[in-house]
């Protein structure tokens, strides 16, 4: 008997930690699948710098990335996003690219922008090219979109602020993987006086770019790998994306802020990677 007992006392416990371990893998699974990439997180903070000019304290800047619209990034789901973003009350916007998974084989590009249309910011609204937005014969296809929606298509160009006589300039590189940037034409000319803001789409520009008079490099990209492991990280970063994947940055004299994006690339999953939209508001005043 005590045999028998051992043995059927061995199989129920083989067979509760085997349920337990499938439990928690399809509870994982719908979790990664359908709940978390679902989520949103509001990430707030608070950019203190003595170039901020006094005009511009209290300026909020939003930023959102990575949207990459597909049968699993819906038309509805970005129209939820900008109702998000108009709520938060952004003075400027800025989108760091990928905005369609693969622009030439998107069905429903012709609606998309009267969706972004509706974004509002009193200061102005800038984008600039992802590699997915190059990708899939997109060029094209994603400036007639987001110039159509009302955005500045920032390609290795710069474009200054201004309110009263006090100015911030934004800068935009084309993107690192699929584009030609440039830096010298593109921050080789900013004051090193001015508060100065770059939009590069792939984090690992900063490598470059704090050679330059850049203060605050604002990226996507990474998605925060997608998909991280407790105590472990990402399992796999995208290219330029290497070094910085997620959150702020100090690098030198600038700082880098890395968005982990809205949609989800090559699989519909995200976990511990939650999407973002962040805010930053300006200050040229220490917060107490």
């Amino acid at each position: 008997m005590t045999k028998l007992y051992s043995r059927r006392s061995f199989l129920k416990g083989l067979f509760s930690i085997s349920f337990a371990s499938l439990l928690t893998a399809c509870g994982g699974y719908i979790y990664a699948r359908h709940i978390e990439p679902a989520l949103l997180d509001i990430v707030d903070k608070t950019i203190v710098h003595k170039k901020i000019p006094n005009s511009f304290n209290g300026v909020k800047i939003v930023q959102f990335s990575d949207t990459h619209l597909s049968d699993y990034f819906t038309l509805e789901r970005l129209d939820t996003i900008v109702t998000k973003i108009n709520q938060l009350s952004p003075d400027i916007l800025l989108f760091t690219g990928d905005l369609m998974d693969e622009p030439n084989q998107y069905h429903e590009v012709n609606k998309v922008a009267p969706i972004l249309q509706k974004l509002h910011a009193r200061l102005g609204k800038f984008a600039v090219y992802g590699n997915h937005d190059h990708g899939g014969y997109g060029t094209d296809i994603y400036k007639d979109v987001i110039t159509n929606a009302g955005f500045t298509l920032l390609q290795n160009s710069v474009k200054n602020i201004v309110i009263n006589q006090d100015k911030i300039a934004i800068a935009g590189l084309d993107d690192l993987m699929l584009g030609k940037p440039n830096y010298q034409s593109t921050l080789g000319t900013l004051n090193e006086d001015q508060f100065n803001v770059l939009l590069a789409h792939e984090p690992d520009a900063a490598l470059e770019s704090n050679y330059f008079h850049v203060d605050l490099q604002l990226s996507g990209h990474s998605h925060a790998g997608q998909i991280q492991l407790p105590f472990y990280g990402p399992l796999i970063t995208p290219p330029y994306a290497s070094v910085y994947h997620e959150g702020m940055y100090e690098i030198g004299q600038m700082r880098l802020y890395v968005n982990r994006g809205l949609g989800t690339t090559r699989l519909p999953f995200r976990f511990l990677s939650t999407p973002e939209i962040t805010t930053f508001t300006l200050s040229n005043k220490e917060i107490l």
